[in-house]
């Protein structure tokens, strides 16, 4: 009987191991004209890296001039560019706030998969009620 209790309770802590350790939603809305800005995009990265790689769910948002970033990352010159690539292997996912976009005039220059990441389900902005709703704590940089 001790067995077989052993037994069930060691599935049920591998199954609950594989249960995300905490969720974290990273507001990007440094701009990339200044030398904070940069600061705060690498360290976007960093964080989102560090806490995915330790089982973390994580969500990066583009918001005001962050959303800047969204294209700037995905270009291969870029010298953000690999690490942002190792946090899309690792499956994070990304948002990009529909209305900023727009408005800082990055909306138009994104690859149609880009504009798939758009949101606005908030007064054409991403919603931060959606995220909190699901358990992620919010950073904001």
């Amino acid at each position: 009987m001790k067995r077989v209790l052993l037994v069930m309770l060691m599935v049920a802590g591998i199954s609950l191991g594989a249960e995300p350790k905490g969720k974290y939603a990273i507001v990007l809305q440094a701009g990339n004209e200044t030398n904070e800005g940069r600061a705060r995009a690498v360290h976007a990265l960093l964080y989102a890296t560090d806490l995915v790689e330790k089982g973390y769910d994580i969500v990066l948002i583009y918001d005001g001039a962050g959303t800047g970033w969204a294209k700037e990352f995905r270009k291969p010159e870029n010298p953000f560019h690999g690490h942002y690539a190792k946090l899309i292997k690792l499956g994070i996912v990304e948002e990009i706030c529909d209305y900023c976009a727009d408005s800082f005039g990055v909306k138009g220059t994104l690859s149609e998969q880009q504009k798939k990441l758009l949101v606005g389900d908030y007064k054409g902005h991403p919603s931060l009620t959606k995220w909190i709703e699901r358990g992620y704590q919010i950073m904001v940089l």
